[in-house]
């Protein structure tokens, strides 16, 4: 047991360990909030914790509390983990580079929008086209013709023959009636003729109210023989759905001997996602395929939409009408749809234009001569490869399709190194001097910069070297923020003064040593002629 004692203490302390350092944890989170009942030291839990730590021979360290990142702010006594979007600035890229990253252009177009949802189906009975065979009367089937479920049948066409003593017999007052009446109807004896006539009538009408076959009714006027069995035909043309008729099978007024559908036209119940359904307009045109004929569509339109949502699937049923003259298609047959959509005259972008950052959709816009603007947008749904614009844009802007990540990264370098200058008054316009041809040197005194006061120059020349004076020259100097050193971003912009002969000078005070992000940039009329980019290392020891 002595061999096992050593392992048994040192888990035992790390135990120990790790619950003390959750109180510790605890302790500090809520001692350090406002609402925290004021407290002398740390809970028992944690003086009883180290103090058996120290009995084992375990070295504890004073907690001071946790990181500054970890401290809960005031008023929340929770930590705020969730990390925040990533700010952008415009930037401005070459053309040489835009060129050499692939980088597409698309417009903010108005136009006419059409979309379609694709789904699938199954073929189901027109219940409008259902038929159902019963008669009115009791009696006995004697022959079946029509003999098997799914046998197809023609209006008109022999279902089966049917035995009824109470038909037999009303057929038989039936030809009574006729034969009296034919023989009284010219009796000159008062209401002779009228009494036979109207007890013909009546046999007539018990003979309709069992709805006897027009048919057999023509041939008792005919000929005046009464069969025992009478032919039922089918009412409609269609398939046989349902059969109950049996030979020698007792029928009552409640049966139902077949059901019959008419598949010359049919219905597709399509599954249609609820976020799609306040687009789907009765009426509206659909197109069916079918694997079963590779290559052949069947146009339909949408028929009802039906108002419940499975709770599993999250979709609607909605229904089809669709015409099947040829019988092709058959109830249980899978198919896929394509319901089309108007969605009338929308403000609608490039799909491969927008940038899904996080929570937020980022279009960048290009305001010509090299700057593109990151700018926040609110889109709606998406039709085919744009889409809808709700807000952020307007008509006849230029943006960009492709290459946004890289836009992005180098937007989000220059908001993290607060080296972005913005652009001036009329960017967008073609400059009367081309800029790639203007040039900038920058000089210092002392050379290399140093920690505090110091001069600085800027010499600015054209393509040809000729020194351009008259210019606005402005120099910004950044530096990125060090959290790991205490150190927060610096940015300094210093308005250079025009000396002629092309020379710019000004002053300022760096607060701080090490690198710094210098960004030069010249404008004439209003317009800019040159910019350029370039670090410096500055003497004298970094900010404390």
């Amino acid at each position: 047991m002595k061999n096992y004692r050593p392992a048994f203490l040192l888990a035992l302390a790390g135990n120990v360990l790790l619950a003390a350092a959750l109180a510790v944890f605890w302790w500090n989170s809520h001692h350090a909030g406002p609402a925290a009942m004021p407290q002398s030291g740390p809970p028992r839990v944690v003086q009883q914790a180290i103090a058996l730590m120290k009995k084992l021979g375990i070295d504890v360290m004073p907690a001071s509390g946790p990181p500054e990142a970890m401290q809960p702010q005031p008023g929340n006594s929770s930590l705020a983990l969730a990390p925040a979007e990533t700010p952008l600035v415009p930037v401005r890229i070459s053309a040489q580079r835009l060129q050499s990253i692939g980088v597409k252009h698309g417009r903010v177009e108005r136009r006419t929008i059409n979309d379609e949802i694709r789904t699938a189906g199954n073929v189901a009975v027109d219940e409008t086209r259902l038929a159902y065979v019963q008669v009115r009367f009791s009696g006995f089937i004697q022959k079946v013709f029509a003999d098997a479920t799914y046998q197809h049948v023609t209006k008109g066409q022999p279902l089966f023959t049917i035995y009824s003593p109470d038909l037999t017999a009303t057929e038989r007052e039936y030809v009574v009636a006729k034969q009296n009446n034919d023989q009284v109807e010219h009796s000159s004896i008062p209401g002779v003729a009228s009494g036979a006539a109207s007890l013909l009538d009546a046999a007539l009408e018990r003979l309709k109210q069992w709805q006897a076959p027009e048919s057999e009714i023509a041939r008792l006027e005919a000929t005046g023989e009464v069969r025992q069995e009478i032919e039922i035909d089918s009412p409609v043309s269609g398939y046989i759905t349902e059969r109950h008729a049996f030979p020698s099978t007792a029928v009552q007024p409640d049966m139902r001997l077949y059901a019959l559908a008419d598949l010359s036209t049919v219905w597709v119940n399509a599954q249609v996602f609820q976020s799609d359904l306040a687009r789907v307009k009765i009426a509206a045109p659909v197109t069916i395929t079918v694997d079963t004929f590779p290559g052949r569509t069947l146009a339909g339109r949408v028929d009802f939409i039906y108002p419940d949502v499975d709770m599993a699937t999250r979709t609607a049923r909605v229904r089809i009408v669709l015409s099947n003259p040829e019988g092709s298609l058959s109830p249980g047959m899978f198919v896929r749809a394509a319901i089309k959509v108007s969605m009338g005259t929308q403000l609608v972008i490039p799909a491969s234009g927008v940038l899904q950052s996080g929570t937020r959709q980022i279009i960048f816009v290009d305001r010509g001569n090299g700057y593109l603007e990151p700018r926040e947008v609110q889109l709606g749904t998406r039709a085919g490869d744009d889409f809808v614009v709700l807000q952020g844009l307007k008509e006849g802007e230029q943006i960009i399709t492709s290459a946004n990540f890289l836009i992005d990264s180098e937007s989000q370098l220059q908001a993290a190194l607060g080296s972005f200058t913005p652009p001036p008054a009329g960017a967008g316009v073609a400059p009367a001097m081309n800029a790639a041809n203007a040039s900038l040197e920058f000089t210092s005194q002392p050379d290399p910069p140093r920690k505090g006061s110091n001069v600085f120059r800027v010499k600015l020349s054209d393509g040809k070297g000729a020194p351009i004076s008259g210019a606005d020259v402005s120099v910004t100097f950044s530096m990125a923020a060090m959290p790991a050193m205490g150190m927060a971003a610096m940015r300094t912009v210093v308005s250079m003064n025009d000396k002629g002969n092309g020379l710019y000078e000004g002053s300022t005070q760096l607060s701080s040593g090490g690198a710094w992000q210098v960004t030069m940039v010249a404008q004439k009329n209003g317009q800019a002629i040159a910019s350029k980019q370039i670090s410096v290392n500055a003497t004298g020891g970094m900010q404390p």
